[in-house]
């Protein structure tokens, strides 16, 4: 017996410190090291005060600044300790409901504003979290910003294209925009990365 189980013992014991700790280890030396502000985080401070994170979405309701994508954690939206969809089909009443608040929310922030409203504002991403907005979402809520900050839809747009982040290699991913970038540069404030 002792025969079989030293072997199983050698055998737990090297993996366990291999995938255990060398592994874990070495790659968070090496993401330290290449890149540390993602690495901890993306965290973004304004006046050395922590605000938020690139990574995270955050809830923006006032008419001046750019809504992102609906979240779907609970009790609080974007919450990172209950990442996850709603898990609601597309044709559950629940999600109907919440679908169609979200538009008239969208309608009664800019009543004259007709176009077809980007599917990425009144629906929640898998993760719920979802930090970023298509450019077509961004499109849509140029004017109201503008009127709202009393700025020429030009100047918004030129905002937005400034923010634009295109997709990898030009193929990888969808052109959009980061909401809390996009809101902290039409705000002129000077921001700073947390290491």
């Amino acid at each position: 017996m002792s025969r079989k189980l030293r072997p199983a013992l050698v055998l737990f014991v090297s993996l366990s410190l291999l995938t255990g700790l060398a592994y874990p280890w070495l790659v968070t030396a090496i993401a330290q090291s290449v890149f540390p502000w993602r690495a901890n985080g993306s965290v973004i401070a304004v006046h050395g005060q922590a605000i938020g994170s690139t990574l995270i979405g955050q809830s923006f309701t006032d008419p001046r600044d750019f809504w992102g994508r609906p979240s779907a954690t609970a009790p609080q939206p974007y919450d990172g300790l209950a990442s996850g969809g709603s898990n609601l089909g597309p044709t559950n009443p629940a999600e109907l409901a919440a679908v169609r608040a979200r538009v008239a929310a969208l309608h009664a922030a800019d009543p004259d504003n007709r176009a077809p409203i980007p599917v990425d504002l009144v629906t929640a991403s898998g993760s719920g979290l979802d930090p970023n907005i298509s450019l077509a979402a961004a499109q849509y809520q140029r004017d109201r910003v503008a009127r709202a900050r009393n700025m020429s839809p030009q100047l918004v747009q030129g905002f937005i294209d400034a923010a634009a982040r295109r997709p990898l290699l030009g193929v990888l991913g969808e052109p959009r925009v980061n909401v809390l970038e996009l809101n902290l540069a039409l705000d002129h404030v000077s921001v700073s990365k947390i290491d």
